[in-house]
Parts: C-alpha cells; structure tokens; sequence
C-alpha cells in the first residue's frame, strides 16, 4: 500500500487539505459520500475542507488517509462490545488485545475477521460438492461426449469430463477471502497485514467485492455452516464499507474504507437494549413501531408518519392493563447540555399518540460516561401536565449487559 498522508479528525470536526492532496478522482468520490450524509467537503482559497459529520472511521484516499475518531473516548475491549451487541454477534474471544490506536474501530473490525479466519482454519474450512468441467488424460469422474466427439473428433489422448468432488471453493470462504483483501487496504498494522496476509492466502476469493456481497445476501444458514455466521457478519461490515443489513442503507461506497454512521448504530444498540430489558418484565418490544405510527394527513404533498426508535408493550403493575413505551434513541451529548425544544416536541407527540391519556411518557436514551444516569422531563401547560419525557443516559464504558440491567430497573 503506498505512503498515504495521514489526516485525523474527531467526528463533527474539521480538517483543511492542501489543493494537490485530493486528485479528481478523490472529490468524486468524497463528494457521493456526501451525498449519502457521511461527511461535507467545501472549496477554500487555500484548498479544501474536509468536515465529517455523526461518521467515525477510515477513509482510504490516494493520497491521504483520512481517520476519523468517535467522540465518545471508549477503551478498545468496550468499542467492540458495543458494536458487536448492535450487530448481534459474539465479541471473538482472542488473546489479541482490543487496542483502538490510531486507526479506531477500523483495525478492531479487521482484527475481529481475522479472530474468526483464523477460528475456522483450525477448526477446518467447510467443503461442499462442486462440479466442474475439465480436460484431462485419464478419466475422472464422468466423461463428456458431446464435448469429447465436437472439441477432440473421436481423439482420446485428452478426455472432457465431469467432476463432482468437496471442494473447500466456495461461497461461504470465497466471501470470507473477498473481505480479508479488502481489511489488507484499510490497516496501516504492520503486524495485523502480516497476520493478514497469512490467513488470506488460505481462501478462496470471488472476482469482485460486489459479487461477495451479493453471495452474502444469499446464503442460507443451516447446521452445516452455522458457525461462519459471526465471520459473515464483519466480513459484510468491511465489504460495505460500514453499512450492515438493517442497520445501515447501502448505496455503493465509492471510496475504499470503513465508515459507521453513528446515530444508526446507536439505534441499533438502543433497540436491543429495550427489547432485553423489557422481556424479564412481562413485556416486548412491538414489531414495526405499530404499523402505521402517527400520520399528518391533509397537509401539501404525501402523507407523513412519525414513528419512535422502539415501541415497548408494558403491563400496568397496578391495573394490569397493557400500555405502549415509546422509545427515542439520541446520538447527543445530552449529558452536557439540555434537551432540544425540538425533541421534547417530538417525544410529546409520540407519547400522546401512544401512552395512556391519562399519564402519556415517553423515553429518550442518550450515550454518556461516567455512570448512567436519569432525570425527568414534564412538560406542562395552563391546564396541567402534558406529559412525562425520562431522559436516561447510558454508560458507554460499561458493559452491554449492565447497560440492560440498569434500563431494565428504571422502566415503569
């Protein structure tokens, strides 16, 4: 990989770049992920401004390489937690030490493939029948005769046949392979490219990125290859450049790196720590935000909806009637500054659509450190109360499953 200059910048900053340091192809580049909300680049007089926005990665340009750090300072064995409990697979239990460097979560994700490579060599590459045409000089397998009598005219000094043997060329490696050549451009390890480098030479690669992830979408999991099920999942995390299946849009990276939208994948962690909590309590987490939400009819142009993070379905402790929870997840530093007039105007509105009429509540769950927090919103006007918004901030440098203990204790 040639000598890149390296540019870092914390997420919601900036960074200036001389003119000579983006070529043509950089900005077309930089400019579709701008598109796509990751980041904004603006000319200057002295030559550009790279800001990222609520994105934290690496972004491999031609002739720099751009790092881009979260705000939130969270130890390298906890990152990982996090972002392997919003994608719903296990952490790799390696003796590797999580270090978060200077390439942040990039070189964790890519340490974590290689845990799970590196995994399934020892444990044995899965083989599966494959069939295949050939030419050879003695039979094997079954021989072709419409390809014998028109390619070779009755000649039978070399044979076309058939083969249907276990061949470890498949797509459950060949995908695996794709993403171990594409971890190899991101980290700037030498010790993890060498790692790198002595576990791909074992897979089999597909032709293109796009076809790997295409075969990804795919695959089917049974008994049989159930346990590459958490290699899949971050080999699709670097093979999309950050976007996961239901957790992140992909529209096509045009550069080479890793990018996470950050709101999206707190969304995610938020979810499922709702939906863990609420289980032990009677109560579940509502498929969809209860079909149709909250519509505005009426207005110019379509009809719009809103719809919270997570809908939770309570039991009433008192009456025993069932009431509805909902539940915002905010990317926000509200452990720093108060609630926007816009999102208590928001949660207002998902909590008279969806709670009791006589007690509407709604939640907003933040990220923070050191320790979780809460406090308690109300909302008033001249006739009385109009509702109840707990703002609960969770502790990004404890545990996923403490997290859940603590949401599961301050719920109604």
């Amino acid at each position: 990989m040639p000598d890149r200059t390296p540019v870092q910048l914390g997420e919601y900053e900036s960074a200036p770049l001389e003119p000579d340091q983006l070529t043509p192809r950089d900005v077309d580049r930089l400019h579709a992920l701008q598109s796509r909300g990751s980041l904004t680049l603006t000319r200057e007089r002295a030559g550009w401004r790279l800001k990222a926005d609520a994105t934290v990665g690496v972004l491999v340009l031609d002739r720099v390489r751009v790092v881009i750090t979260p705000k939130f300072a969270v130890p390298g064995e906890q990152l990982m937690s996090w972002l392997a409990y919003a994608l719903g697979t296990p952490v790799p239990v390696t003796a590797r030490r999580w270090d978060t460097g200077p390439d942040g979560h990039a070189d964790l994700v890519v340490a974590a493939l290689l845990a799970q490579c590196e995994r399934l060599l020892r444990e044995g590459l899965r083989r599966d029948y494959v069939r295949r045409r050939s030419v050879e000089p003695v039979l094997r397998g079954r021989l072709d005769v419409s390809a014998q009598a028109t390619h070779r005219y009755g000649q039978l000094d070399q044979l076309h046949v058939r083969t249907f043997d276990r061949e470890a060329d498949i797509w459950d490696n060949r995908v695996l392979g794709s993403a171990l050549k594409a971890a190899l451009g991101l980290t700037a390890n030498p010790d993890l490219a060498r790692a790198l480098h002595g576990v791909a030479g074992a897979f089999p690669r597909a032709s293109d990125p796009g076809t790997a992830l295409r075969a990804l979408d795919r695959i089917h999991y049974t008994r049989l290859n159930a346990r590459y099920r958490p290699a899949h999942t971050w080999a699709r995390l670097l093979l999309r450049g950050g976007g996961v299946t239901d957790l992140l849009t992909d529209h096509g990276t045009t550069a080479d790196g890793l990018l996470l939208a950050m709101p999206a994948l707190w969304e995610a962690v938020v979810r499922r720590l709702g939906t863990e909590a609420v289980g032990p309590r009677g109560g579940h987490a509502v498929p969809g935000g209860s079909g149709t939400g909250i519509t505005v009819r009426g207005d110019l142009g379509n009809v719009s909806a809103f719809r919270p993070d997570l809908l939770l379905s309570l039991s009433g402790r008192d009456t025993g009637r069932r009431g509805l929870l909902p539940v915002d997840a905010k990317y926000k530093r509200y452990d720093h500054h108060g609630v926007s007039a816009a999102d208590v105007h928001q949660l207002l509105t998902y909590s008279s659509g969806y709670g009791p009429a006589e007690a509407p509540a709604a939640v907003i769950v933040h990220p923070r450190t050191g320790g979780h927090a809460r406090r308690t919103l109300q909302v008033r006007g001249p006739d009385g109360l109009l509702g109840t918004i707990d703002v609960l901030g969770v502790d990004t440098r404890a545990t996923p499953e403490q997290a859940t203990a603590w949401i599961g204790s301050v719920l109604p």
